[in-house]
């Protein structure tokens, strides 16, 4: 089955899609991945982005849908995939439906102050990475890594001002791909409003959609 996977940031994709991936035995690939992949193996167009990437530029649709194009031909994608991250414009999401047939796309939704709530809870370790909230997921020690001992901290774009941005943002992005979706009849919305220890819902509600 090949899905495409839409949700704004803090709506918890990432977690969504590491479990459908495990379930359904399919790969899980984000833009970020697919760059990354195609530039370690300097592939002449993963040489291209990269060219784009070390001048602080946006990599152009043509040399992004180039990449996907050749992710896709791996051998782990015979059986389906998950795209996490792409498309993200009318322009991509065409030229995705020319290289092949997407089955299914999940739009993961949840509540303004739901995504905020969780957002500007977030804290991060400077050192490790790990990622703490301040009421589900709390360090034993305050401020303290229970893994490596690194700071925690909260980023700037995880403060609420900077929350309501991001989603204002992908809100503009996103609608024409909803609505480009919806009328090819593959789009399923799934609530994302669960709390962060209640996931299997939300997997099961994605599941439904995805088997029915």
């Amino acid at each position: 089955m090949n899905i495409v996977l839409l949700g704004s940031p803090g709506v918890g994709k990432g977690t969504y899609a590491k479990k459908l991936s495990e379930i359904y035995k399919i790969p899980q690939i984000s833009t970020g991945d697919m760059f990354r992949e195609a530039i370690k193996n300097k592939t002449k167009i993963g040489l291209k982005a990269k060219e784009y990437i070390d001048k602080g530029g946006l990599v152009p649709d043509n040399v992004t849908i180039g990449i996907v194009e050749e992710r896709l031909k791996k051998d782990d994608c015979k059986n389906g995939f998950m795209l996490d991250g792409f498309p993200r414009t009318i322009a991509q999401a065409d030229a995705l439906s020319d290289i092949i047939n997407i089955d299914k796309v999940l739009d993961f939704t949840a509540s303004e102050e739901i995504i905020i709530d969780r957002l500007s809870g977030r804290r991060i370790c400077k050192s490790c990475g790990t990622i703490y909230h301040i009421r589900n997921i709390i360090p034993k020690v305050k401020g303290v890594c229970d893994k490596c001992g690194g700071k925690v901290y909260q980023r700037e774009d995880d403060k609420p001002e900077s929350v309501k941005k991001r989603l204002d943002v992908y809100k503009k992005q996103t609608e024409p791909l909803i609505e480009y979706y919806t009328k090819k009849g593959i789009l399923r919305s799934i609530n994302a409003d669960w709390p962060i220890e209640q996931v299997d819902n939300v997997i099961a509600d994605a599941r439904k959609a995805l088997e029915e």
